[in-house]
Order: C-alpha cells, then sequence, then structure tokens
C-alpha cells in the first residue's frame, strides 16, 4: 500500500466506547488510545494517551447514550494527528454467527446485524450505530467487522450442540462462544514469547473480567469454550449469571412477571458477583470487603470454585494442559483470585509460584509445574488492527 497507512479500531460495549489509532504493520504500531465511558451517565468522559509521549487527557463527553457517544467520538477523533491517513475502520462485532474470519461491511451484512440484534442487545445496537455514523461521516472509509465469534467458528460439532430440540439448531442455535479477539491476540502473543510449539500445544485460556470465559485451545484450534449462545453463559461474571439451571428462569418469569426485555436486564446487568453479593460487580471491591460481608466471601468463592471447575472440565477435553494463561482485568491484576483457583489442581500439573504470582509476574508456575501458567495482558484493538491490515494488503485471505 503506498503512502502511510493508519487504522481506527473502535471497541464498543454497553456503556463505553474504547478506541485506538494504529500505523499499520506486522505488528501494528498504537499511536493513540482512548475511552468514552459512563456513557448514559451524568458525567461521561473521554480520555485519551498519546502512546508515544505518554501525555493523557481526560475530558467531558457528550453521550447520553451510545449514539451520542458515537456522534461525539466520530469528531473528535477527525480532529487528531494522523486521522487523515486512515485508511479503514475496524470494529469488535461481539455476535457474528457463521463468520470464520474479518471481513470487509457491506448492505448484506448489516442487514445481517440488524437481524441478529435480537439475540445480543446489549452489543449489536451499539455498535451498528458506531458503523452507521461512521460510514455517513467518512464513506471514504472502508469499515471491517472482527467478530469476537470467529475464533470459535470450527470448533467441534459436539462442543456447538446444545441439548434442546434439534429444529432450534437448525435455526441457528447453538453454542458459538466469545472473546475470540481476546483468544487469537494471546495465542499470537505465546507463538512471540513461547514459540510455535507452545502455542501449538493444549492451551488453557482464561479470560476473566467482568464478562469472564475458559477456552480450551489445541493445535491452535479452539476445542471448547465456556460461554454459550450468548455472553451470558459459562462461568459467573460481574453482572451475568453464567449456566444455571434453565427452570429457574421460568420460575423468576413467572413469579415477577418479567417481560422479554426486564429478563434480559435481569440476567445481563443484576446477576453474577452484583447478585450474589449485593455490593458490586467489581472483583477489587469485593476483596476489599471480604473481611467483613459474608456476601463478599461468597461471590469470591463462587467465582474461584467455577473457573476451578471449568479449568477440570477442559483439561478432560483436551486430554491434558501444557499451558495456563490468565488474562483480562481480573486475570491479569488479581493475584489473589489466581492463587485461589489454583490451589487443590497441583494433580493436573497446576504449581502457582507464591512470589512469582504476588508480583504478577508474566510466568507464574513454578519451576518444577509441569504446566506452564503465563499472566498476559491481552490487547483485543491490537488485534482488531492486525485483522484489518492484513485486509487491506490481501483481501480475499482469511483471517
Amino acid at each position: 500500500m503506498p503512502g502511510t497507512t493508519n487504522i481506527l479500531t473502535i471497541n464498543s460495549g454497553s456503556s463505553s466506547i474504547k478506541f485506538a489509532l494504529y500505523a499499520a504493520g506486522e505488528p501494528p504500531a498504537r499511536l493513540i488510545r482512548g475511552k468514552i465511558d459512563r456513557i448514559g451517565l451524568d458525567d461521561p468522559t473521554l480520555t485519551w494517551t498519546n502512546s508515544r509521549t505518554g501525555d493523557r487527557q481526560t475530558y467531558p463527553a457528550k453521550a447520553s447514550d451510545i449514539r451520542e457517544a458515537a456522534f461525539f467520538l466520530a469528531d473528535w477523533v477527525a480532529e487528531q494527528k494522523g486521522f487523515d491517513q486512515v485508511r479503514a475502520i475496524g470494529h469488535r462485532i461481539v455476535y457474528g454467527p457463521g463468520h470464520s474470519h474479518a471481513v470487509f461491511i457491506d448492505e448484506a451484512l448489516m442487514n445481517e446485524l440488524h437481524r441478529n440484534s435480537v439475540f445480543d442487545p446489549d452489543h449489536l445496537p451499539g455498535e451498528i450505530e458506531l458503523i452507521e455514523i461512521f460510514r455517513k461521516r467518512y464513506p471514504q472509509l472502508p469499515q471491517a467487522a472482527c467478530f469476537d465469534t470467529s475464533f470459535h467458528a470450527d470448533m467441534p460439532r459436539v462442543a456447538q450442540l446444545l441439548p434442546i430440540p434439534r429444529r432450534y439448531d437448525r435455526e441457528g442455535v447453538r453454542r458459538y462462544g466469545f472473546h475470540g479477539l481476546s483468544c487469537a491476540y494471546i495465542l499470537e502473543e505465546l507463538t512471540r514469547i513461547a514459540g510455535a510449539e507452545t502455542a501449538n500445544g493444549r492451551i488453557l485460556l482464561a479470560h476473566l473480567g467482568n464478562g469472564a470465559s475458559i477456552t480450551a485451545i489445541k493445535n491452535g484450534r479452539s476445542i471448547d469454550t465456556s460461554m454459550g449462545f450468548t455472553p451470558a453463559g459459562g462461568i459467573i461474571m460481574g453482572t451475568r449469571p453464567g449456566d444455571v439451571d434453565p427452570c429457574i428462569v421460568g420460575h423468576i418469569i413467572s413469579r415477577d412477571h418479567l417481560s422479554t426485555g426486564q429478563l434480559n436486564d435481569l440476567v445481563n446487568h443484576q446477576c453474577g458477583l452484583l447478585g450474589v453479593s449485593e455490593i458490586s460487580p467489581d472483583m477489587h471491591d469485593l476483596l476489599e470487603k471480604e473481611g467483613s460481608d459474608i456476601r463478599a466471601v461468597e461471590a469470591i468463592s463462587l467465582f474461584c470454585y467455577q473457573v476451578k471447575k471449568w479449568i477440570g472440565a477442559f483439561s478432560a477435553v483436551l486430554g491434558g494442559v501444557g499451558t495456563l494463561v490468565f488474562t483480562g482485568g481480573i486475570g491479569e491484576n488479581a493475584a489473589a483470585i489466581r492463587w485461589r483457583i489454583c490451589q487443590g489442581l497441583e494433580f493436573l500439573g497446576i504449581k502457582v509460584d507464591e512470589k512469582r504470582n504476588a508480583e504478577n509476574a508474566s510466568l507464574i508456575s513454578t519451576t518444577g509445574s509441569s504446566v506452564t501458567i503465563y499472566v498476559l495482558p491481552t490487547d483485543e484493538e491490537k488485534m482488531i488492527a492486525t485483522m484489518v491490515f492484513r485486509l487491506l494488503v490481501a483481501p480475499d485471505k482469511k483471517y
């Protein structure tokens, strides 16, 4: 590609928008990164950091909802140095059934995203708003969709099937899995720091944050993952329940006379660590309260217990584990949680070095551990930039 090429990445959540500007390449070099936070609250802010100088600025943003935040971002980013050299925009799209790789966005894909919004009301409507607003403002820029589900698209059929009537499977109701961009990034990082043999081995990837999932990876492929048809399944999360007895849902609907929208709000915003603790969805807050509130103790214990169970189950699926990776906000920063999860898993060869773990070292396994345990920061925006750059260079290849 002639001339300087920059790529804008956009990662939309239900109440925030992360963005970054990269100089394209292998690997891409981040120029700025930022976030519009507290969307819909009284005090939304835009915070951004110059990656080269370290300068950081925060100021009020217009963001009463995702739409207004998208317009605000579209105006703000155009004033930043380097935007005139942007050649493409990459979006994290959480829900992308049927897509095994990143693609440029066209009308057919937009229609598909609109149809899928009913399955992911917390993410897709906001993602669609961002795409449409940036298309109107900058129609000359191609936009690419990088799907969180793509990494799991070729999971074994048995891992995709759900034990419900087959007619639903024919309609596409199956386990899709999420956090795929994080998985893809960590796999490339493992290749870089530990070599191709490790990256092609038997890996358990624990992405633990407000959203949390465990993924079993073998020979570079997703073999199974804890999240299911939506990101609400699997292990307990900040405000999502993970897997529960489905009849409990029917009981709650009947007891509280909930509409579909009210049920979605309960499942995605009132359950998980917040629901159990009645204190906070944030693990840091719960650890601070652990010495004085039994509800915090129980929420933390349930989280660690469930992660431990999934590690054991996926170890069986893989036929043994060679590498365990912790990532995500909790996985990267909460040494106490990593320690509790790993205690009792010595029979699998998982042995944590207490000092390394307390220091948040990148390698926290003991010298004698048969499982190598890493703590690796994930970077979904960098993975988006990488995928978009590869699409620009070779649009017919699958990434």
